[in-house]
């Protein structure tokens, strides 16, 4: 989970950076933009789905700490809140690539970092060690295989590879280890190209690059 946290982390820093990084009147790269977006805020509600009906249910049972779920479950809320704030904002910056819009999407973005940050040094401060006490191995490997269940087949290998660019080289070979072989093989025979060129692309704006 915290080299997830760490993909989150990542996406959030970078969405507001990108969004203000698009040309005023740029609408096919605000497209491109508010697309990666999209998959973003998909990919952080399933994540706290998964939780709210795996971890909260059994650690309210087994830890007795009604008061910890409840804040976790809270801040769930609130970073629902900020999610609906750039989602009411996004379509009107797709369609125009308003200066603007720009504007009142980052800052949307910016305040949905600010709740989700909290939220995942909580989890990882607090969570996480009771989890760890708490939930068996087939219970928490069982929260890995739902985080990933919604990934559609044709995005796969970009899901792969924003989670091995925040990993360790241990992590890395954890991950790749837990993949089908056909799954590794792929990686290696097209996945990691296929990412690199799609980072590349989706950041070379905010890299010193330039956007399609």
């Amino acid at each position: 989970m915290v080299v997830v946290h760490r993909v989150f982390r990542r996406e959030s820093a970078l969405l507001p950076r990108l969004v203000r990084a698009v040309p005023d009147g740029r609408t096919a790269r605000a497209v491109e933009v508010g697309t990666h977006l999209s998959e973003y805020m998909t990919g952080l509600h399933h994540h706290h789905t998964v939780e709210d009906e795996t971890i909260w249910p059994l650690l309210r049972e087994r830890a007795a700490d009604e008061a910890l779920v409840a804040r976790m479950e809270e801040q769930h809320a609130r970073i629902d809140r900020s999610l609906a704030a750039v989602t009411d904002r996004l379509p009107e910056w797709q369609r125009t690539a308003d200066r603007a819009a720009a504007t009142e999407l980052a800052l949307a973005l910016d305040e949905h970092r600010s709740a989700l940050l909290e939220h995942l040094d909580d989890e990882e401060r607090l969570v996480l060690p009771l989890v760890a006490e708490h939930l068996t191995v087939a219970e928490w490997d069982e929260v890995g295989r739902r985080g990933m269940e919604t990934v559609p087949r044709d995005k796969l290998m970009l899901a792969l590879g924003s989670l091995l660019e925040e990993a360790t080289p241990q992590e890395q070979a954890y991950f790749l280890a837990k993949a089908p072989l056909i799954g590794r093989l792929l990686w290696k025979a097209i996945g990691r190209r296929q990412y690199a060129a799609y980072r590349r692309a989706l950041r070379a704006p905010i890299d010193g690059g330039t956007a399609r």
